[in-house]
């Protein structure tokens, strides 16, 4: 019998337990809240940085191909191997 009572109480103590209050479901959800808005402007700076980062790329390969038609020869004139038959 003792152990039959001892479970119903430890039964409803949980019961009790588990309850949360108005004060506590509003800090949570608080948190929450807090925790969306830092995950948006995270993802708001990598797009940023993503963009930036797409920019420079971009810059980067536009200077190597300027660089690259200022090496080119201005006449296209045959190869020359430098041997002779004989």
């Amino acid at each position: 019998m003792k152990k039959v009572l001892f479970l119903a109480l430890a039964a409803a103590s949980f019961s009790f337990a588990s309850c949360d209050s108005k004060k506590e479901d509003a800090t949570e959800q608080a948190a929450d809240n807090v925790e969306a808005a830092g995950e948006a402007k995270a993802d708001a700076m990598e797009e940023q940085a993503d963009a930036v980062r797409d920019s420079a790329d971009a810059k980067a390969d536009n200077m190597e191909d300027a660089a690259d038609a200022t090496d080119a020869p201005t006449t296209t004139a045959p190869a020359t191997t430098g041997t002779t038959a004989q």
